[in-house]
């Protein structure tokens, strides 16, 4: 296996590496990463230009021919297509970006790897495409979870883009034989998560006895799934998944955001008492956001009886290290945001 991985520098394609990387059937292990905001060489440390399988390519996938000249050059067999811009936020500032990397960088590189794989047909080439649970739309409080039949319908630029790129992945399977997989996840959370996103904000908010914003009143409801957990479903979906098929990741860990709010309030309380109190009364509510969707929650049951696959952490435990991992790593954090702007 010549393996493939976008956006290897960022949060879930770096833990994806180091669960990978050293697996006796990879052969070599390519990071294409274009290094924006969110990716950091940094999350790869012990590995980036040390491991002999590991080569790292910054290249854009809006590149369309030097995303061709990776795959060619490095022989890949196989792909798992995390790269994208995610932040939801960020998609309403400024939706271009995503519509460019999201959507004309997923048409690259099927295009790069449809040529290839012409050219040199592998029989267990596969092309995994990672998207999310938010292509669905939004669910009422007593409405059952997403499956894999639930019609797209979504309602930011960002889950727009990444629904877009799943339907040319899926037409690339119909017209062009290419074996693609789609993976949906749900929220995932875990070390090297960029502090943008809800859990990381909260835990840099409460240990700098700050306000920590909730939108709206707080009752927004999330699937959590630890990302260690997200990568063996992806190895899973990736050696032994069914070409043409889509495969929903969830955590079965469906909480409104104020109630994962206060336990990661109360967890560093625990592990790191302040000076300040409960940090409880640091949870400040802003202005919901436009188009928030009210509540996603995963149905998982495909994954689990035709692969096997179930996450090994509740989210009790996902938190507990997850916590732990920021208190313990802020020198990391410094390091990756000194030079960012976040929303």
């Amino acid at each position: 296996m010549n393996l493939l991985v976008t956006g290897g520098a960022g949060f879930i394609g770096s833990n994806f590496i180091r669960h990978v990387i050293d697996r006796s059937e990879i052969c070599r292990l390519v990071n294409l990463d274009c290094l924006t905001y969110a990716g950091h060489l940094a999350n790869l440390d012990g590995i980036h230009g040390i491991h002999p399988r590991y080569a790292f390519e910054q290249v854009d996938l809006r590149n369309k021919e030097e995303v061709c000249r990776v795959v060619r050059q490095h022989e890949i067999t196989h792909v798992v297509h995390l790269a994208a811009e995610s932040h939801v936020d960020r998609s309403i500032a400024a939706p271009a970006d995503f519509i460019s990397t999201n959507i004309t960088g997923t048409f690259n590189l099927l295009e790069a790897c449809r040529g290839a794989w012409s050219d040199a047909p592998h029989a267990t080439a596969r092309f995994v495409h990672v998207s999310t649970d938010e292509v669905y739309g939004s669910l009422g409080a007593h409405d059952p979870a997403f499956t894999e039949s639930t019609p797209c319908a979504p309602n930011s630029p960002y889950s727009a883009s990444k629904a877009g790129a799943d339907m040319l992945v899926r037409s690339y399977h119909h017209t062009y034989g290419l074996p693609v997989v789609t993976t949906r996840c749900s929220n995932n959370y875990g070390p090297n998560q960029f502090p943008e996103k809800l859990i990381p904000v909260v835990i840099q908010s409460v240990l700098g006895r700050q306000n920590v914003p909730v939108y709206g009143d707080g009752m927004h409801v999330r699937d959590w799934l630890y990302v260690g957990d997200h990568c063996q479903a992806l190895w899973c979906v990736l050696t032994t998944g069914a070409a043409g098929e889509t495969y929903n990741i969830g955590g079965s860990n469906e909480r409104a955001n104020l109630h994962l709010v206060q336990v990661i309030c109360d967890l560093i309380d625990e592990i790191q008492p302040a000076a300040g109190g409960n940090s409880r009364s640091l949870i400040s509510f802003v202005p919901d956001r436009p188009g928030h969707d009210r509540r996603y929650a995963i149905n998982a049951g495909k994954i689990q009886f035709e692969l096997g696959w179930t996450p090994a952490h509740t989210l009790e435990t996902g938190l507990r290290e997850t916590v732990s991992w920021y208190l313990q790593n802020q020198d990391w954090l410094h390091a990756v945001t000194t030079t960012t702007t976040t929303f």
